[in-house]
């Protein structure tokens, strides 16, 4: 007798403060490995201090050295920075099992950033030009995206409590002069875990019901 999976039905993994390379080899080696039946993933992580350039990324967008180690991945994208007090979404989805196309899924995640920060009185937007959310023209979140046969890796970082001196060093995802932004300087009090969960849920809610 053969069992159906719910496809709908996201595995939600933890991952606390955790080295970049080792989770994104971990991503690698999950999305290699998994097949038709793998239930797809969430994992929630923040990183130590690292930036990471994506495969079409230019160093040229790293404006200076500091002890920050820089990473070349493949995701799509320029350069980012992810570090302490900053919330970190993978999702390692099955599109073509979810009938779910790339351009839906950034526009999903955006969507559920966007609605998140309505329920503090925050007004964002998303910018089709440039993929992340954005709060009167300061960046907020970041998104990149690597799909591989259908199935994708990478994921989404929001902007909490955390040093944004680090955005100096670089052209935040190629875009000179871009100011970034956090939800601690918009005056929401919320910390980590409370809008952790709350932006969790809203992207499991979003996945299940696209």
């Amino acid at each position: 007798m053969s069992t159906s999976i719910d496809i709908t039905k996201l595995k939600i993994k933890q991952l606390g403060l955790s080295g970049y390379e080792a989770v994104w080899q971990s991503m690698k080696d999950f999305t290699q490995t998994r097949d038709g039946d793998t239930p797809d993933e969430m994992w929630i992580v923040e990183h130590p201090p690292v930036f990471t350039l994506g495969r079409s990324g230019k160093t040229e967008h790293i404006l200076q050295d500091s002890e920050i180690p820089v990473v070349k991945v493949d995701r799509g994208g320029q350069v980012t920075y992810h570090g302490p007090g900053q919330i970190v979404i993978y999702l390692l989805l099955d599109l073509h099992r979810r009938n779910l196309g790339i351009r839906k899924l950034v526009t999903l995640i955006e969507e559920c950033i966007v609605s998140l920060l309505q329920e503090y009185g925050i007004k964002a937007n998303s910018d089709p030009k440039a993929p992340g959310v954005y709060v009167d023209g300061k960046k907020i979140a970041a998104l990149g995206l690597r799909v591989s046969k259908g199935r994708t890796t990478h994921g989404l970082s929001l902007n909490v409590d955390m040093d944004l001196r680090p955005f100096n060093y670089i052209n935040p995802c190629g875009y000179k002069g871009l100011e970034v932004i956090q939800t601690k300087s918009l005056g929401i009090q919320d910390e980590m875990p409370a809008l952790t969960n709350k932006l969790q849920k809203m992207l499991e809610n979003a996945l299940e019901n696209n």
